[in-house]
């Protein structure tokens, strides 16, 4: 049946649209508003969200997640259960993720799913839910050398601004898209754009993105990322410098000076320390830019998609000259980037010129080694959100245990079973790779903010001593016999979130 809910209704926010007398019951599922003066015959009410639509029958509501069926709100999409190996619906080797789960709108409601299950012994329960995330965004790792955009960029996806570009992290760029100020802070265009863009980037598609005075990029998690249309292929093994310092020894003997070009840190060998360590005499080259300590220069071109991260496509422009008092015809010099991608091989003529030479194959071999040593490019995209109000009243009537509780290390937080990091400081910030978690794991409710996977994981015992919904823990085998429900292997490199030393004590 739920193959004809093709078709959302129209949102209506007047208030006149709200039933103030409206009981609230203990899931949208089992809500029925053919009784209400307030909504017409044919629709039903969907407390599952803030939005609170009006679906028609045969419908679904804005989200797309819930639908009218014969008079019943009904939620449509299936909840995933994840598996260690095959095996029957009672074995605790299942675990119900939060996909597919629901919500808990509003707040006070224990969560949708609050389920029993016994490892090594020991009494589990597990706290699933969906959260409704205004306060979060995504934290994207572009590895590449090539310049995106200035630190601060604005990053634009459909026309809107929806995030910004930060810090360079060794051979990567970070960015952050999303956040509260540009779901609810900005035009409801702004809104609906970096809602759009976030669900997307969640679920593992590829999403285009223009950074302003930068680049174009196509983002996908998993994926090596397409800068101006080209995909990348590798991120550099170190800055110039730390190209010198780990190739040094096997240049040694095969060439008279290296100069690595990066954007950041350029290493010149017979300067470095690396090099003088071997005994290396000084050639006396001249570069453009700032000199920091021996071997390494800043800024000895601007920042680009060229050599190193840099604007240059001829590397000798970086050279000023050669000091002829320490410099002699026949020099060997090579020159190379941080990836091995670019590469060139010169000898000084008598005018102390560099002129192209054939690069002797013990030198391209070297320079094959840079290329062999560098991890190809990807594209990483980290989820993070503020977990407030309706997730923590959903396991407890005291939201600050929760807190406390997984501060202490007695709960395992994961998002669709996948691993979480919880940042240090108050309130529950998670942070996941969403390329560990299951497909399709994220959602949309059109306040606007993202619909997003959670589960708490801890003892029995704990579980009531920070006061949670007891009442409302059930076996495995009731939510097993549910008949909307996505069985899922597990992904081989999550632990497996039932258990641990922390939890069992």
């Amino acid at each position: 049946m739920s193959e004809h809910l093709t078709e959302h209704t129209r949102v209506d926010h007047a208030s006149d649209n709200i039933d103030p007398a409206m009981p609230l019951t203990s899931g949208p599922t089992m809500l029925k508003s053919a009784g209400s003066p307030r909504i017409a015959a044919d629709k039903v009410l969907c407390q599952a969200c803030p939005v609170l639509c009006h679906i028609t029958a045969g419908r679904t509501g804005a989200c797309d997640r819930w639908g009218n069926i014969d008079g019943v709100l009904t939620r449509l999409d299936p909840i995933v259960l994840a598996r260690r190996q095959s095996v029957d619906g009672d074995d605790p080797a299942v675990f119900v993720t939060g996909v597919g789960a629901g919500t808990t709108y509003p707040d006070y409601k224990p969560a949708p799913f609050i389920v029993a299950s016994q490892h090594e012994g020991v009494d589990m329960v597990t706290v699933v839910t969906e959260g409704i995330f205004s306060y979060c965004s995504f934290k994207v790792k572009i590895d590449t050398d090539r310049f995106l955009g200035a630190e601060q960029a604005n990053i634009r996806h459909g026309g809107e601004i929806v995030g910004h570009v930060t810090t360079a992290e060794y051979g990567s760029q970070m960015l952050s898209v999303g956040g509260v100020h540009h779901l609810t802070g900005g035009s409801r265009k702004e809104g609906r754009a970096t809602c759009e863009l976030m669900a997307a980037l969640g679920n593992k598609q590829a999403v285009e993105l223009s950074i302003e005075g930068g680049a174009i990029l196509t983002v996908q998690a998993g994926q090596a990322p397409v800068v101006n249309g080209l995909p990348e292929r590798r991120m550099r093994v170190g800055c110039g410098s730390a190209t010198i310092g780990i190739f040094a020894k096997q240049w040694f003997g095969l060439v008279d000076d290296v100069v690595v070009v990066d954007d950041h840190i350029t290493g010149v060998l017979s300067e470095h320390q690396a090099g003088r360590c071997l005994g290396m005499i000084p050639s006396g080259i001249e570069l453009k830019g700032r000199r920091s300590t021996p071997g390494r220069y800043f800024k000895v071109a601007n920042p680009g998609t060229g050599w190193g991260g840099t604007d240059i496509d001829d590397p000798l422009s970086i050279i000023e000259g050669f000091d002829s008092s320490l410099s002699w015809p026949g020099l060997r010099l090579l020159m190379v980037s941080t990836t091995g991608e670019h590469s060139a091989y010169f000898v000084l003529d008598q005018a102390l010129r560099p002129q192209v030479a054939q690069m002797p194959v013990a030198v391209r071999q070297v320079v094959d080694r840079i290329a062999e040593n560098c991890e190809p490019a990807l594209s990483t995209v980290l989820f993070v959100g503020g977990a407030g109000g309706s997730l923590r009243a959903g396991v407890t009537e005291s939201p600050v245990r929760l807190t406390q509780a997984i501060k202490d290390a007695l709960v395992n937080v994961t998002c669709g079973g996948a691993p979480a990091y919880i940042w240090p400081g108050g309130g529950i910030t998670v942070m996941v790779d969403v390329s560990r978690m299951p497909a399709n794991s994220f959602g949309t409710v059109p306040t606007p903010a993202i619909v997003a996977p959670i589960e708490f994981t801890m003892r029995l015992a704990d579980f009531a001593a920070l006061g949670g919904h007891v009442e409302s823990v059930v076996p495995l085998s009731d939510v097993m016999a549910r008949p909307l429900k996505r069985l899922i292997q597990q992904d081989v490199v999550n632990p497996w979130p039932i258990g641990g030393k922390a939890l069992l004590g």
